[in-house]
């Protein structure tokens, strides 16, 4: 059922955002919903709500409380994106799952798996309210097709942030020259914490690197990798803990995730932090850290290119409720769900009209920081596998992050192309 266009639930709630969304769902009451929809849960099978207030069940609770045929359910898998992957990837034959909540680089390896049928189902946008190229960012959204067809809608995007002591006399932008001419102030362990543990996020934090020092990787068609030595070899110079000399980057880095990073610099033992947007939120929002002192922070650019992170949803190929489905996809990823996720739940929205909103622009003064980021962020390699890629280097990279290697191996081109090609 639609109106002039619009989704019947965006009928109803009218122009209102948040709380006074929520209300006016309240007021109105439960709406039966279109009758075309199968009837039956939804389950979203998703890693967890990392953001300030829990918006992603919020949203669910919104539809829910208008969709008393088709509520939906959240079943949340583990939180560290490597293991995401094989619990999603496992469960992708259950029938009992109806919507996965995707990293933006598995989308190619669900649509199209080296081995077997597709583990989810283009959507069909002949059923949708707006025209994806127009309501969406373009770099989201680019996430979401593979091989000529539209396989998602962008839940959130991510753009790594450089976050930075305003207390220490630091203005931006930063450098990594910048970075390292700041090791050894006093009452400071080390200048710099990322992610630089053994998963995903290492793959992150060392492709950002890279381009940081003017490198380069390409993929053609064929999964040939393509990349430049002397600039790998100089991001892990920049990465790899000093044994020697001013502590650039915390030793105990290459055992950190998002969360870890974080808590060191939030107990003041780091002057930079690289970290997705979501911190930012968290810091704000009064998470303590273990020292309970609060440490004075604002963002910038990263040195060089951020990786495009974030969350597509995609329909399973398995569901018996498609129709029903895709009409959730459509709710969770609406401008009005966009401005609930980034206010204020911390998650980057993946459409512009949000940055531009004047009110958002006053209270959130990074947003057209983040949006740039964004913007010219840079997508991971687009393959069905990519997940192999991505724990190949991770491994190689950790080998020399803990000195157990003294550098990269000279066939590192060679080995990310295997990896790409499924050997």
């Amino acid at each position: 059922m639609r109106f002039r266009g619009r989704p019947w639930w965006l009928f109803a709630a009218g122009n209102l955002t948040g709380a006074a969304l929520a209300a006016s769902m309240f007021l109105i009451g439960p709406l039966a919903g279109p009758a075309e929809l199968e009837a039956g849960e939804l389950v979203i099978l998703s890693g967890q709500d990392d953001s300030a207030g829990g918006q992603r069940q919020q949203l669910v609770n919104l539809w829910n409380d208008s969709h008393p045929r088709n509520p939906a359910r959240i079943v949340t898998v583990p939180q560290a994106a490597d293991g995401q992957w094989v619990e999603m990837a496992n469960r992708a034959e259950d029938t009992g799952t109806d919507i996965f909540n995707l990293d933006v680089a598995w989308t190619a390896y669900f649509a199209k798996p080296p081995q077997g049928r597709r583990l989810i189902r283009p959507i069909d946008e002949s059923l949708l309210a707006e025209k994806p190229d127009t309501a969406f960012m373009a770099k989201p959204l680019q996430t979401c097709r593979y091989d000529g067809e539209l396989w998602a809608l962008p839940f959130n995007t991510d753009a790594g942030l450089l976050y930075y002591r305003t207390d220490q006399g630091l203005k931006p932008p930063f450098t990594w020259a910048a970075i390292e001419k700041a090791a050894g102030r006093d009452g400071f362990a080390a200048a710099y914490t990322g992610q630089l543990a053994g998963y995903e996020g290492l793959t992150v934090n060392v492709l950002e690197a890279v381009w940081a020092a003017g490198g380069r990787l390409d993929v053609a068609t064929d999964g040939r990798v393509g990349l430049d030595l002397a600039a790998w070899d100089e991001a892990m110079r920049r990465l790899t803990p000093r044994r020697q000399g001013p502590p650039v980057v915390l030793p105990e880095s290459t055992t950190f995730d998002e969360t870890g990073s974080r808590g060191a610099f939030q107990d003041g033992r780091v002057l930079f932090m690289r970290n997705w947007p979501v911190a930012y939120r968290a810091m704000r929002a009064g998470d303590q850290p273990q020292s309970g002192a609060r440490v004075p922070f604002d963002v910038a650019k990263l040195p060089g290119h951020s990786v495009l992170g974030g969350q597509n949803l995609a329909i399973s190929e398995r569901t018996r409720k498609p129709r029903a489905a895709q009409a959730l996809v459509e709710f969770l990823t609406s401008q009005r769900s966009q401005q609930i996720l980034f206010d204020p739940g911390g998650f980057a929205a993946t459409r512009a009209a949000v940055y531009d909103d004047e009110t958002v622009k006053q209270k959130y003064p990074y947003a057209p920081l983040l949006r740039e980021a964004v913007e010219t962020a840079r997508l991971r390699p687009v393959s069905p596998n990519y997940v192999a890629f991505s724990q190949r280097l991770h491994q190689l990279v950790s080998e020399v992050l803990t000195g157990r290697q003294p550098q990269l191996p000279r066939d590192l081109a060679d080995q990310l192309t295997q990896a790409l090609r499924g050997r």
